[in-house]
């Protein structure tokens, strides 16, 4: 069985954080969304083998947003697994993640080019605190449970979800 670690982060200056826009190209093997669709979700992503979770969450910004992070904490930590079986098969190791999301700040404007996107990933864009509660941002239970993340002193377990 492969679980894959996720290090995300909850990237915020000032009353704005910064998200990644995606085009969806996996049709409905995408949260069910049409092929095309725009969508967001954190910056971040996979832990490297005997890297540290804090280390994953600094590469992986700088690498998709170009800002180097200073991590002030770990905020909330969440499971995902997929049960679509296509998904499954063509995407093994995005298939069961747990995701740890981290509250960073940018540390000082971009220091390079972005220098590796993921699959969907359009461009990072900085959006009000108000308005990431309208976007279609993903894993959904972090935009549903944004307040009480950035609030909480605690790290918050957000659960466990399957998604088809």
């Amino acid at each position: 069985m492969l679980t894959r670690n996720v290090a995300k982060a909850l990237l915020i200056d000032g009353d704005r954080i910064l998200v990644n826009k995606n085009k969806n190209s996996l049709g409905d093997m995408c949260y069910g969304l049409p092929d095309g669709a725009i969508y967001y979700d954190l910056p971040g992503g996979g832990q490297n083998r005997y890297e540290p979770l804090e280390e994953a969450v600094i590469r992986e910004c700088l690498e998709e947003s170009g800002y180097t992070v200073t991590v002030d904490r770990l905020a909330a930590v969440y499971e995902q697994i997929w049960t679509n079986e296509r998904f499954r098969a063509e995407y093994e190791q995005y298939a069961h993640r747990v995701f740890f999301i981290f509250i960073c700040r940018p540390a000082d404007k971009p220091v390079r080019p972005v220098t590796e996107k993921d699959l969907d990933m359009l461009e990072s864009e900085w959006v009000s605190m108000e308005d990431v509660k309208n976007i279609p941002l993903y894993p959904r239970i972090i935009q549903i449970k944004l307040d009480l993340i950035l609030k909480s002193e605690n790290v918050l377990y957000l659960g466990s979800e399957r998604v088809l």
